[in-house]
C-alpha cells in the first residue's frame, strides 16, 4: 500500500491514522461538482464488460451498483491541494501519544496468542503488528465511515486516475461476491481503504490471510485475520524475523550529515567508524546488518534504519509515518517509559497529544469558536479558531495547535 495506491490526503502524506481521525473538512471553496446521475449510470453500464470486471457476475454487480449515487465530496477530496503542513513534531505528538501506547499495550497483552502465532508463521515482529493498527485505526477504533461502493464507483467514472480506482472498484466488488466482509461493513476512507489495518481492495487479495480458518478474510471485524494480513504485507515487502527496525543514535560532534539517507545504507561498523553510538553513548549493537541514516528535522533525534523500516515505509511512503509506527512499537513492548526520544526536536513549542487537543478545544469552545466538538482532532474550522486567538495574543498567526498556544489560553 504505497502512497500513490492508497491516494492519501496530501497533509504531510498522512498515514491513514490521520487520514481518518483528522480528515480535511470540505471548506466553502471547495465547490463539489455537481455529478450528472445518467452519465454515472452509463460509465457503471459500461464497466461490467470490461476486463477488471470479467470474474463479477451480473447478479453481484447489479446487486451493489443498481441503487448507487454519486458522491461529489469525494472529487473534492482527490483534488484537494495541501493547506497545513504539520512538522515531525506535531506528527509524532498526536500519533504516538500516552493514550495510545496504553491502548497499544492492553491489545499486545490481549491479542498475545494470536500475535505470538502469526509471528511464529511470518516473522513479524507481534509489537510492529501492534504498532500498525494503532498508527493505522486506533486499534480499531477509526475504522472510516464512508460507503466503499459509493466511493470507488463515482471515482471510477469522474476526475483523474479513473483506470486505478477502476481496479479498486472490481477488487471490492469481488470481497463482496465471495462473502469475505458483508456490505453493510464495507466502508472505510474516501479514496477505498479499509478495515482494522486499512488495506486498498486490491491489496486484500496480495495480502489478506484467513487466519480461524472460517473461510473468510475478514479483516474488518475479524481481529486475528486483521492482524495476519498485516503481517503477510510486512512479510511480502521482505521484512526479516528477529531484526530491530533501526533506533535512535546519536551523532558526534561536526558530523557532516550531507550522505544521510534512508536508502543510503551502511554497515554498522562504517557508522561507528563515523564516530555515532546509541543515543545514550552506548556503542552501535551488531543487531543491524546495514543501516541508512535518517535526520527527520535537522538538530532533532537521528536515527539508523534498517531493511524492516523499509518494509513499513512501504505500507504508506513516508518516513514519519514509518518512524511513527516505529516508535509505538517500542514503546507498546515496554512496560513503562517516557514518551520522547532522548534527543529532543528542535523547537521550543512541541507539539500536543489528543488530550491536549482536547483541552485546546475544550478553551476554544467556550472562548465562543463555533468548531463542533472536542475530539481532539485539529481541523480546518479548529485552526481558524486558533488563528483568531494567535492573533489577539500577538502570536504568528499559522493555526498551529502547539504548548506556547495551549499555555497561552490556560492563563486566560
Amino acid at each position: 500500500m504505497t502512497e500513490s495506491d492508497r491516494i492519501r490526503r496530501p497533509i504531510l502524506a498522512l498515514a491513514s491514522a490521520l487520514a481518518l481521525l483528522a480528515a480535511p473538512a470540505v471548506q466553502a471553496q471547495d465547490t463539489a461538482p455537481a455529478l450528472d446521475q445518467a452519465e454515472f449510470r452509463s460509465c457503471l453500464h459500461g464497466l461490467k464488460g470490461t476486463q477488471a470486471f470479467r470474474a463479477i457476475s451480473s447478479v453481484t454487480f447489479a446487486e451493489h451498483t443498481d441503487a448507487l449515487e454519486p458522491d461529489p465530496s469525494v472529487l473534492v477530496l482527490l483534488n484537494r491541494q495541501p493547506e497545513f503542513t504539520m512538522p515531525v513534531w506535531d506528527y509524532l505528538a498526536v500519533l504516538v501519544d500516552e493514550e495510545r501506547v496504553a491502548d497499544g499495550r492492553a491489545a499486545l497483552a490481549k491479542w498475545q496468542p494470536a500475535l505470538q502465532r502469526i509471528e511464529q508463521q511470518t516473522g513479524v515482529a507481534a509489537n510492529v503488528i501492534v504498532g500498525v493498527w494503532g498508527v493505522e485505526s486506533n486499534f480499531g477504533q477509526n475504522l472510516g465511515g464512508r460507503p466503499l461502493m459509493q466511493s470507488l464507483a463515482t471515482l471510477s467514472c469522474f476526475g483523474r486516475r479513473q483506470a486505478y480506482f477502476r481496479g479498486e472498484f472490481a477488487a471490492a466488488l469481488r470481497i463482496l461476491q465471495e462473502g469475505h466482509v458483508p456490505a453493510e461493513k464495507l466502508t472505510g476512507s474516501w479514496a477505498g481503504a479499509f478495515g482494522q489495518t486499512q488495506f486498498m481492495p486490491s491489496t486484500f487479495f496480495r495480502s489478506a490471510v484467513d487466519f480461524d480458518g472460517d473461510g473468510r478474510r475478514d479483516i474488518v471485524d475479524n481481529v486475528p485475520d486483521a492482524l495476519a494480513s498485516t503481517a503477510k504485507f510486512l512479510q511480502n515487502a521482505g521484512y526479516r524475523r528477529g531484526e530491530l527496525w533501526g533506533f535512535e543514535v546519536r551523532l558526534p560532534a561536526g558530523f557532516d550529515s550531507s550522505g544521510a539517507g534512508r536508502k543510503n545504507k551502511q554497515a554498522i561498523e562504517q557508522w561507528r567508524r563515523a564516530g555515532l553510538t546509541l543515543a545514550d553513548g552506548s556503542p552501535l549493537p551488531d543487531s543491524l546488518p546495514s543501516a541508512g541514516l535518517m535526520i527527520p528535522a535537522r538538530g532533532g533525534p537521528a536515527f539508523l534504519v534498517g531493511r524492516n523500516f523499509d518494509t513499513l515505509y512501504s505500507y504508506n511512503a513516508s518516513e514519519n509515518y514509518g518512524l511513527a509506527i516505529a516508535h509505538l512499537s517500542n514503546l507498546v513492548s515496554q512496560p513503562s517509559g517516557a514518551i520522547g526520544f532522548a534527543t529532543a526536536w528542535p523547537t521550543d513549542d512541541p507539539g500536543l497529544s489528543r488530550a491536549q487537543n482536547r483541552e485546546l478545544q475544550v478553551l476554544l469552545l467556550a472562548r465562543g469558536h463555533d468548531i463542533g466538538s472536542a475530539d481532539g482532532m485539529i481541523g480546518a474550522r479548529t485552526r481558524e479558531a486558533i488563528k483568531a486567538e494567535q492573533q489577539q495574543l500577538g502570536m504568528k498567526a499559522d493555526g498551529r495547535a502547539g504548548q506556547k498556544l495551549l499555555a497561552a489560553l490556560r492563563e486566560r
